[in-house]
């Protein structure tokens, strides 16, 4: 088993649990995307919410893939679904509100007999049938994949899309210079007809680039005439796409300008991962997240599995340069990020002895250790970061889990707070949190769902596909501001037990910042409680707690520290 330690700075770590999730579907297909998430949820002004997934119960060849769909009434959720909403086998699906009621769900086509994408929509949300429209590429490159749709303007009728022609490597040609095209397209009238359609935007021609990243771009929700989106990757470089006329003409403004054309074999380039998001503020500034990840160039390109960090950037502040190591997260010579500014997250240091200690890494092809971002901006200008990261602590004895983090900005991204890990109950111990994405409205809460596995790797890297959950969570936005103080709960710290490993007895010390009742359990790989010690009054201050071997076979086990409401949980070696 290889381990690898990355000393970091003790941060401020929230460890309490917020609402843990609501089961909404199954499905043997995980692998979501291969990059930024499609927006897969909206909340709608009058309480209810539309949630779609890539959907399969086939396993072998996932032949009955497509949109999964479910519906919260405002009251309840609906039955998991138990077949796609299209007639032919789709993937990638986005989703979003159309007219006055309705609702609408783009996703491609797949097979050798279909190309293009599928419209799906309906009049009123979660009745009735779907109508299907087919759109396709322009002639002699129908085939359009991985798309991203949002619709705005009056009564949500402006649909805006961005799709990728197919590249070489799935049966497709060049298109204008370029191997995986990405173009442009706007309904002002719901679809019907189409004023713009499959347009290469200027700035983004073969003058300039070679071709674009599978699923390395992401659409911010539209404000009033506002729409934009972001586009990034080792590939290109990473920059802004911004219209002010709802759709009709857009500007680029380049974020990061990528020095590939003129890096040196034994350099390294740190990079945009491909996984991104992109959120409006009230005056139409857009703000942009995404994971950090590390590459260098011997005649194939190689990457470093263990760099770590989300990098953030909106309008009110300066691009970055060219320099191969502006983005590097570690800092050092020619690095432009800044802690809490410009890198607003990373992995956690759980036991807060100062370093990081994390297994092997699970593959979902977005490679940085925190990714998958999501920004949520509400009407107060309060901004939410939601991401995944590889968290120490968490593994099956092999490799270690993502959990599902979040933080929050009160003041449009100048200032961020404390990390929070949500989702933190003991019962979610051995399982992934990946893929989130956040609905881009907000009331009293953040509304998301994420995809939950028992293994940390896709199933299109397994023998054996396993059975996924797709789960949803509402998540106050008081509690990440920390704006309301009754909802605190007390604070308490866990040293990791020492020694570890241990033969006989070990000791962990848990600082209180009030009384509160103390347990301690001991668990094995399965999380079943093998020893424990009984609930009792902890003191403020350090409180000190023995593990005794009490004969437990070698190995390695997790230890669970509760209090009140909070717990913690790490993990510990009997020689």
């Amino acid at each position: 088993m290889k381990r690898i330690i990355i000393c970091i700075a003790v941060v401020a770590i929230c460890l309490a649990a917020h609402a843990q999730g609501e089961l909404i579907a199954t499905t043997y297909y995980d692998q979501q995307t291969n990059a930024s998430t499609q927006n897969r949820i909206y909340y709608f002004d009058d309480g209810t919410i539309g949630a779609t997934l890539t959907w399969s119960m086939e396993p072998s060849s996932y032949p009955d893939r497509g949109t999964g769909y479910n519906y919260f009434d405002g009251t309840s959720w609906q039955a998991f679904p138990t077949e796609r909403i299209e007639s032919m086998r789709t993937g990638w699906p986005s989703y979003a509100p159309l007219g006055s009621d309705g609702e609408l769900v783009v996703a491609h086509l797949s097979g050798a007999d279909t190309v293009g994408l599928l419209f799906s929509n309906r009049t009123v949300k979660c009745d009735g049938d779907w109508t299907e429209t087919l759109f396709t590429g322009p002639e002699g490159y129908e085939a359009l994949l991985w798309p991203r749709m949002v619709t705005g303007g009056s009564n949500h009728n402006f649909i805006f899309l961005i799709a990728m022609t197919a590249p070489e490597t799935n049966g497709g040609n060049p298109y204008q210079g370029l191997n995986g095209a990405l173009l442009y397209s706007r309904s002002t009238d719901g679809g019907n007809t189409w004023d713009i359609q499959n347009q290469i935007l200027p700035g983004m021609d073969s003058t300039l680039y070679d071709g674009f990243y599978l699923d390395g771009y992401a659409f911010a929700e539209p404000l009033d005439n506002t729409v934009a989106f972001v586009v990034g990757s080792r590939q290109t470089d990473m920059f802004l796409m911004k219209s002010t006329d709802n759709g009709a003409t857009f500007e680029k403004t380049m974020i990061w300008d990528n020095p590939c054309d003129t890096i040196l074999p034994q350099d390294t380039l740190y990079h945009p991962d491909a996984s991104m998001a992109i959120a409006l503020d009230p005056s139409g500034n857009a703000h942009v997240a995404f994971g950090i990840i590390s590459s260098w160039y011997n005649g194939n390109w190689y990457y470093d599995p263990m760099v770590d960090g989300i990098g953030y950037w909106n309008e009110d502040m300066p691009v970055f340069s060219d320099n191969y190591n502006a983005l590097n997260p570690q800092g050092g010579a020619g690095s432009e990020m800044v802690a809490d500014y410009n890198l607003i997250a990373w992995t956690q240091d759980m036991n807060g002895n100062g370093q990081i200690e994390i297994d092997e890494v699970g593959n979902y092809l977005v490679k940085g250790i925190s990714s998958m971002p999501q920004l949520i901006i509400d009407e107060a200008n309060c901004v939410f970061l939601v991401y995944t990261s590889v968290t120490e602590g968490f593994n099956n004895g092999v490799q270690n889990y993502r959990r599902l983090w979040c933080r929050a900005s009160p003041d449009g991204g100048n200032t961020w707070g404390e990390f929070h890990l949500m989702c933190n109950d003991l019962i979610y111990i051995f399982e992934d949190f990946i893929f989130p994405s956040c609905a881009a409205k907000t009331n009293d809460c953040l509304h998301c769902v994420f995809l939950h596995d028992i293994e940390p790797d896709l199933n299109i890297f397994l023998e054996s596909p396993t059975e996924n959950s797709v789960k949803y969570i509402s998540i106050l936005k008081d509690e990440i501001v920390g704006i309301n103080t009754a909802r605190s709960k007390p604070a308490f710290e866990v040293t990791q037990n020492f020694p570890n490993p241990f033969a006989e007895s070990a000791i962990i010390k848990v600082v209180l910042s009030e009384p509160s009742d103390l347990s301690l359990d001991i668990l094995n790989l399965l999380g079943q409680k093998v020893a424990g010690t009984k609930r009792f009054k902890g003191k403020t201050g350090v409180n000190t707690l023995k593990i005794e071997r009490a004969g437990l076979a070698s190995g390695i086990y997790y230890y669970n520290v509760r209090t009140g409401e909070n717990s913690y949980t790490g993990k510990m070696i009997i020689k």
